[in-house]
C-alpha cells in the first residue's frame, strides 16, 4: 500500500547559500522522446529523474527504445528513429503526468501499431479532449472513456494528414502534441497560439535538426523528415525555482542563488510578476546552454505589495500559480487574477485548492470563475490538504517560513514527481521541515 507523506514546517529561518534546483521536467520530458525517435544517439546531462520523466522513459522502453541510465542525470538513448518503435506488450502508464500523456499522443496517433495510455487516479480525471479532437482532424483515431478523459486508446496504422489548427487555449501541451503528430503527417502542420506557450518542443526539434517555421503566432513543420541524435544538458527548472523564490522574498533576512536556471522567455512570468510585487531579484551570468538560455539568480527578501496581474503573463506563469498566490499571501494589499481557468483543471483545481489552503492559514481568498483575489495578511499556523497536487504541497511548505506557528502540509508523496530530493534541499538552504 502507498504510504501517505506529510510535511511539518516549523516557522523562522531564512534561506542563503547556493543551489541548484533539480532539471527542468518540459525539456526532460522532451529530450527522452526525441531522443527516442531520433537516429543515433542522444546523450543528455541534467535530466530531471522525477517519477513524471521516468514514466516517459518507461514507454519508450517498453517500445523497444535502448536506454543507458538515468545515473545522476546522464542518460543515453540509442533513438529508434520515426518509425524504429515496437509495439508494446500492455498499456503505457503515464503516472502523474498530463504532459507524457498529451505529448504521447501526438507521437502514438502516428504508429503502425494500437497503444493505450493510462495513468494514475489524479491524470484519470484531467480533459484530453482538447488534444483527441485535433489530432482526430489529422486522421488520428483515439478512444477516451466518458467526458474526454484517459485511458487513451490509440489505433495504429492511420494516415496522417497536416492541418491548420488554431488552438482555442493557451496550451504548450496540445501545440507540442500537434508537432509531434505532424512529424507523421503528409504535408504541413500548423498551429497558431491565441497567447505565447512554452517553445521548448520547437527549440529541440531544431536542435534534432528538423525544420520548423515560427512566425509571430504561427508555428508550422512538414512531415516526413528525420531527427538526429544530439548532445543536450537540461538547465535546472524554473518551476522548481519558484517556490524558493517566492521563499527567499518572504523570509527576513535571506540571500539566496539559483544556479543555472532557464530562463526561457516563454516560462518567465513567476519572475516578471514577482519583480511588479516588488521582489528583489537579478539575473547575473546570463548565457545559453544547448539552444536555452539560462542565469544564475538572486534573489534577497523583499517587502512585496499586491498588484493586479497582467493576464499576458498568465500563460508564462501557468505552472507557477501556487508559489505565486503564497507571495500574494504576505504581500500589503490586494493581488488580482483573472484569465487562468486552465488553473481548475491541472493536477488538481488549483485555484479552488489553494483558496481552501490559505483560508486555513488565515487569510482572505476568494476564488472568481477564472482566477483569485488574495488580500495579505498573517499567515497563520494551521494544516492544509494539498490533495496529491506536488506544486501545492512545496507551495504551502515554502509559506511556513512565515507562519505564526508550525504548519502541517497532507499528502505530500507527488513531489517526487517534479521535485525529487525537495524536502533535502529546502533544509539545506534554510527551512525548517520534516516528513511525518
Amino acid at each position: 500500500m502507498n504510504k501517505s507523506i506529510d510535511y511539518l514546517i516549523q516557522p523562522g529561518g531564512k534561506l542563503t547559500g547556493r543551489v541548484r534546483v533539480p532539471g527542468d521536467k518540459s525539456i526532460s520530458h522532451r529530450s527522452v522522446m526525441l531522443g527516442s525517435l531520433a537516429e543515433g544517439e542522444t546523450r543528455v546531462t541534467g535530466l530531471l529523474e522525477g517519477e513524471d520523466v521516468l514514466s516517459t522513459l518507461g514507454a519508450f522502453r517498453a517500445m523497444g527504445v535502448r536506454v543507458a541510465g538515468p545515473d545522476q542525470g546522464n542518460l543515453v538513448i540509442h533513438g529508434a528513429g520515426l518509425h524504429g518503435l515496437k509495439s508494446p506488450k500492455n498499456a503505457l502508464d503515464m503516472g502523474n503526468s498530463g504532459t507524457a500523456m498529451r505529448l504521447m499522443a501526438g507521437v502514438l496517433a502516428g504508429q503502425v501499431f494500437d497503444t493505450e495510455l493510462i495513468g494514475d487516479a489524479s491524470l484519470s480525471q484531467r480533459p484530453m479532449q482538447r488534444v483527441v479532437d485535433p489530432l482526430g482532424r489529422m486522421g488520428a483515431k483515439i478512444q477516451t472513456d466518458e467526458g474526454g478523459r484517459p485511458p487513451l486508446r490509440i489505433k495504429g496504422g492511420q494516415k496522417l494528414r497536416g492541418i491548420s489548427y488554431q488552438m482555442p487555449v493557451a496550451s504548450a501541451q496540445v501545440k507540442s502534441s500537434l508537432l509531434l503528430a505532424g512529424l507523421y503527417a503528409a504535408g504541413e502542420t500548423t498551429v497558431t497560439e491565441p497567447a505565447p506557450t512554452r517553445d521548448h518542443t520547437e527549440r529541440l526539434l531544431r536542435g534534432f535538426g528538423y525544420d520548423v517555421q515560427t512566425q509571430g503566432a504561427r508555428i508550422s513543420l512538414r512531415g516526413g523528415g528525420a531527427l538526429k541524435g544530439r548532445r543536450i544538458d537540461v538547465p535546472a527548472d524554473i518551476s522548481s525555482a519558484a517556490f524558493l523564490l517566492v521563499g527567499a522574498s518572504i523570509a527576513p533576512g535571506s540571500d539566496l542563488m539559483l544556479e543555472q536556471v532557464g530562463i526561457n522567455p516563454t516560462r518567465t512570468g513567476v519572475l516578471n510578476i514577482l519583480k511588479l510585487m516588488g521582489a528583489n531579484i537579478e539575473l547575473l551570468n546570463a548565457r545559453e546552454v544547448g539552444g536555452e538560455p539560462v542565469a544564475d539568480i538572486r534573489v534577497r527578501a523583499a517587502g512585496l505589495r499586491g498588484i493586479r496581474i497582467p493576464e499576458d503573463q498568465v500563460p508564462l506563469a501557468v505552472d507557477e500559480f501556487p508559489a505565486i498566490f503564497i507571495a500574494a499571501a504576505v504581500a500589503s494589499g490586494e493581488t488580482v487574477l483573472s484569465g487562468a481557468q486552465e488553473l481548475r483543471v491541472k493536477e488538481s483545481d488549483r485555484i479552488a485548492v489553494m483558496a481552501r489552503g490559505l483560508k486555513q492559514l488565515g487569510i482572505d481568498a476568494r476564488e472568481t470563475p477564472d482566477g483569485i483575489i488574495v488580500r495579505g495578511g498573517r499567515l497563520q499556523a494551521g494544516t492544509v490538504d494539498s490533495h496529491g497536487d506536488h506544486r501545492i504541497a512545496m507551495s504551502f511548505a515554502i509559506a511556513g517560513f512565515v507562519t505564526s506557528g508550525p504548519v502541517t502540509v497532507r499528502d505530500c508523496k507527488n513531489v517526487d514527481t517534479s521535485f525529487p530530493g525537495f524536502v533535502n534541499l529546502a533544509a539545506k538552504v534554510g527551512l525548517s521541515i520534516r516528513v511525518i
